[in-house]
């Protein structure tokens, strides 16, 4: 069987799944691509998912999926209605650093821990609110430490100078503190700050730990692996649980930092 792919938007990821669809991998001897499409516009995501759903086609999309978390619980229904598979890519679990930081954690009481990234400065209105570009920062957190609840957010901004400071402070069920920054401007470089505090002792950032080879083609993997209805329905529904809480954990965040007039 041989699904036919259309790829929509050709930025970074959507040239290296260009490039992995046309190469002779396992996965891709099921995936016929078909043609792309130049999209770039994030508030067009939304549409083109429902669009495609609604006809009846199955869907990979990058994260964040959507905006909003009702949006994303739209998305979830019309699939689940049409009986379509929605997929949304989530690379960064599938790098070198979030394997070894999953092994470090394992068995460990957390006391407290922070995550803090920084880069250049991104684009609010091509990228969307820091809480929902940054989200695979929250992805790992909840990942690795379970459903979190939020205590307090805030934001500085200096708009003339491109920079940005969220500061977020989360909550584990065991009521252990996590805090996560995103912290954008220009000079900053791309980078990952850890440290998690255990009972047993401390995690301050990850070693070199080596590349991350191939990650858009082990996500293309279990695309393929789903549409070929080889993921358990308890390993759909966990991971459905765990997008929603973090779409919707970033929604809050984005109204404690942005209340509406």
């Amino acid at each position: 069987m041989k699904f036919g792919v259309v790829v929509v938007g050709v930025g970074r990821a959507g040239s290296v799944r260009i490039r992995d669809l046309r190469n002779p991998h396992a996965s891709s001897a099921f995936l016929n691509l078909i043609g792309f499409v130049s999209s770039g516009v994030l508030s067009l995501d939304f549409c083109f998912q429902r669009q495609f759903l609604q006809a009846g086609k199955h869907v990979l999309v990058e994260y964040p999926m959507t905006l909003s978390l009702t949006a994303a619980q739209e998305l979830w229904s019309l699939a689940e209605q049409k009986g379509k598979v929605m997929h949304e890519e989530h690379v960064e679990l599938l790098m070198e650093e979030f394997a070894f930081l999953k092994k470090e954690v394992v068995g460990k009481e957390l006391l407290k821990g922070s995550l803090h990234f920084t880069a250049g400065p991104l684009a609010e209105e091509q990228f969307g609110f820091p809480a929902f570009s940054g989200i695979s920062r929250l992805t790992w957190l909840v990942c690795l430490f379970g459903e979190l609840s939020l205590v307090s957010a805030t934001l500085e901004e200096r708009k003339e100078d491109q920079y940005m400071k969220m500061t977020v402070h989360l909550k584990t069920e065991n009521k252990c503190l996590l805090s996560w920054i995103e912290e954008k401007g220009p000079g900053l470089k791309r980078n990952r700050y850890l440290s998690f505090h255990f009972k047993s002792g401390s995690l301050e950032n990850v070693p070199n730990v080596g590349v991350n080879k191939n990650i858009f083609l082990k996500d293309q993997n279990i695309f393929v692996q789903k549409l070929l209805g080889q993921v358990s329905e308890q390993e759909l529904a966990a991971e459905k649980k765990r997008i929603l809480h973090c779409l919707g954990l970033a929604e809050e965040i984005q109204k404690l930092c942005r209340p509406e007039k």
